[in-house]
């Protein structure tokens, strides 16, 4: 196994300017990053400022994928901003040309399902530098195969997030906190144990359904203005991110599902996914218009077996 570059190391990234964090606090893709309240502080990364000062600046360059170190059936573009998985499900690992800063966001935009298998896109972040690493020599798949085989931290994002059309933001805070955003929906935590203080490259995984992903440029404004304000139509559904969240849940309150996905917690849990309160009814909430505000609907009331009472 190659041994990751070490901190400190020769090289190191350089500061970009104050100009990229204005670019990307407009396009959502560099903000502010509220932790989270009661969460245990660990060493700071090197990589990372000190305390009371903002997060680090943005690298001078795009996110590529590196060009050598890839799954045995990835294509590149020639600008390699594009990955496409040849034929089978799996050998789809990729990874970002450069280190990535906590607090970073990698935006990449799927293009393309291919139906048939179980599973989807993975992200995540490793200290293997993949200058060193020999693309025969990688397993098929991020989970398990090379978290087992060298220190990466990867995940699958949640069922239906990742469609044809959605833009994926990951990124890892200062505490190893890893996120992901679909859309202008609103952030997961995927994991909270990735080890900062070295130097961490994004890994993902073209696997399974996600047939072709596309990094996008931070200074390309490819957030419409549509989903730079998802209030006005209404917030997506943060178990789907497909539908529209017109759900509320009784008696703690929380409506950001959809009535599907709300339905279906209720049947196998009982417990709400935001606060793990008991659930005694699920309510739909129906938009009028903006300026006419919500309505919400009698309570809906299922048995055991799902079914509407």
């Amino acid at each position: 196994m190659v041994t990751p570059r070490e901190p400190g190391e020769a090289g190191a990234v350089p500061r970009e300017r104050p100009r990229w964090r204005r670019v990307l606090a407009t396009l959502g893709c560099w903000e502010a990053e509220e932790e989270p309240r009661g969460a245990l502080t660990g060493a700071r990364s090197s990589l990372a400022p000190a305390a009371g000062e903002a997060d680090a600046e943005a690298p001078g360059h795009a996110l590529r994928f590196h060009e050598d170190a890839r799954g045995a059936q990835v294509h590149l573009d020639t600008l390699g901003c594009t990955a496409r998985r040849g034929a089978s499900f799996h050998d789809g690992i990729v990874f970002s040309q450069r280190p990535v800063w906590p607090g970073e966001r990698v935006a990449l935009r799927v293009l393309r399902q291919e139906g048939g298998w179980c599973g989807g896109l993975r992200v995540g972040f490793t200290r293997l530098d993949p200058a060193s690493v020999a693309a025969p020599s990688l397993p098929p798949f991020v989970c398990p195969d090379l978290e087992e085989q060298s220190p990466t931290w990867a995940s699958l994002l949640p069922e239906g997030c990742v469609r044809a059309g959605n833009v994926v933001c990951f990124w890892v805070n200062r505490r190893g906190w890893l996120y992901a955003k679909v859309n202008a929906g609103r952030p997961l935590v995927l994991r909270k144990d990735v080890l900062m203080g070295a130097p961490l490259w994004a890994v993902m995984d073209v696997y399974g359904t996600t047939k072709a992903i596309e990094l996008l440029d931070p200074a390309t404004p490819w957030v419409s203005s549509e989903e730079a304000e998802p209030g006005f139509k209404g917030e997506e559904c943060v178990i789907c991110f497909h539908n529209a969240a017109n759900t509320r849940l009784v008696p703690c309150g929380h409506s950001d599902f959809c009535n599907s996905c709300a339905q279906r917690v209720f049947r196998d849990t009982a417990k709400c996914p935001v606060c793990r309160w008991q659930i005694e009814e699920v309510a739909l909430v129906k938009s009028q218009s903006p300026e006419e505000g919500s309505r919400e609907e009698k309570p809906s009331h299922v048995d055991a077996d799902g079914a509407l009472l």
